[in-house]
């Protein structure tokens, strides 16, 4: 049979017709059978408002309950994206070198110094290194340099890799100290902790020679209690094939060796 669908309330379309032809007046109805029939559709059409009502309710009970969930999510999802959020560099690792720091030879991400700044973004995510390293550097230099550095770039950790270029060229022993100490004592007023790292100078600068090269390193170490890595290459020196063409300058795949030699130094100042 036919429906017919008026305010959510299905009927006959027998009943709806008559309905209809009793409000036109062509049927004709005693006063208590219209009564009843206005009743039954009344209670009908009140049954048929309150299905929708509540699914009216039914919708806005969902909504409400989506936004509810949402607002209470919200709070964790920015806290979850903020642990996911790594920190930003805080502090500062600082070398000043010469071509061995500097990576001469090398592509830049081969160098002990390119290396040891990915260990620390891996290992130390709240540190970072700035390579200030310069090749052909003497500790004249260094010294010149070393106050707008550390201006620049603010350290906690200062690493001095410099002096052998003062040895090749037999600069004074007496010159290459004051220079370092420089350095170093500019570091430490800055309040940043310092490592120091040595080099050795060939037999035939002779023996009174590279014995006050070596011996300028653990003085200075000694009188402003840094940090000391005697010897840069001591890992690489007796391997020949550890070094490029010209003697003086490790190859790329030395370089890991120099990065973990240095560790023993660096990695304890890192706190």
């Amino acid at each position: 049979m036919a429906e017919a669908v008026a305010g959510g309330v299905a009927r006959s379309s027998r009943e709806s017709a008559m309905i209809v032809s009793m409000l036109e007046g062509e049927i004709t109805f005693s006063a208590g059978a219209r009564v009843t029939m206005f009743t039954k559709t009344f209670a009908a059409m009140k049954q048929g408002y309150a299905a929708s009502y509540r699914r009216v309710q039914c919708a806005i009970g969902w909504g409400a309950a989506l936004a509810l969930a949402l607002a209470l999510a919200t709070p964790a999802l920015a806290q979850s994206t903020a642990r996911a959020t790594p920190a930003e560099p805080s502090r500062t690792v600082l070398v000043m070198g010469d071509s061995l720091s500097a990576g001469y030879g090398l592509a830049a991400s081969q160098g002990w110094v390119a290396l040891t700044a990915d260990r620390i973004a891996k290992d130390r995510p709240r540190w970072r290194v700035v390579n200030a390293s310069i090749s052909g550097e003497t500790t004249a230099g260094g010294a010149a340099r070393i106050a707008g550095e550390i201006k620049r770039t603010k350290p906690a950790v200062v690493v001095i890799e410099l002096g052998a270029n003062d040895g090749l060229r037999g600069l004074p022993l007496a010159q290459s100290r004051a220079n370092l100490e420089r350095m170093v004592r500019a570091s430490k007023d800055a309040g940043a902790k310092v490592l120091l790292i040595g080099m050795r100078m060939p037999p035939n600068l002779g023996r009174e020679y590279t014995q006050g090269f070596a011996d300028n390193y653990s003085a200075l170490a000694r009188q402003y209690s840094v940090a000391l890595l005697p010897f840069l290459l001591e890992p690489i020196a007796l391997d020949r094939n550890a070094f490029q063409a010209d003697n003086l300058h490790p190859v790329a795949s030395a370089q890991p060796k120099l990065r973990d030699h240095v560790w023993t130094q660096l990695g304890p100042l890192l706190k």
